[in-house]
């Protein structure tokens, strides 16, 4: 299992930045200790787009449960099948959770954090 899933915001220059930061180390021979995922978007408006409260809580039911089915998530949050479902697969694409061999689903970070600046929640 992997270490941590840091999800934020992060402005371009920050991850252009970091990458050439990386970039240069690697260069240099430097080779890193195995790093937390990071999952940034552009702004806080897209981080709760994409990850809203109810997709929150599918993702803290399957860390609490997991590995579990879908049908399982759907019916502890007393939620519909295929809406649990859509949020499952938007939490795929995104890496937080993955599906074993039987296609039961699980978060295979040990911690999940979410991290938004106050800053940044001011309209632009």
């Amino acid at each position: 299992m992997a270490n941590c899933a840091i999800i934020g915001v992060s402005d371009w220059s920050k991850a252009r930045d970091g990458l050439l930061a990386l970039a240069d180390a690697l260069e240099a021979g430097k080779v890193g200790e195995p790093a937390d995922y990071r999952l940034n978007f552009a702004s806080a408006a897209q981080l709760l787009s994409e990850l809203p409260p109810r997709r929150l809580d599918t993702l803290r039911e399957v860390k609490r449960a997991g590995p579990v089915s879908i049908y399982a998530v759907a019916k502890a949050l007393l939620r519909n099948y295929s809406n649990v479902h859509a949020d499952v697969q938007k939490l795929i694409e995104h890496g937080l959770i993955e599906k074993d061999e039987g296609g039961r689903v699980f978060v295979p970070w040990d911690d999940v954090v979410v991290r938004v600046d106050a800053s940044l929640l001011q309209a632009a």
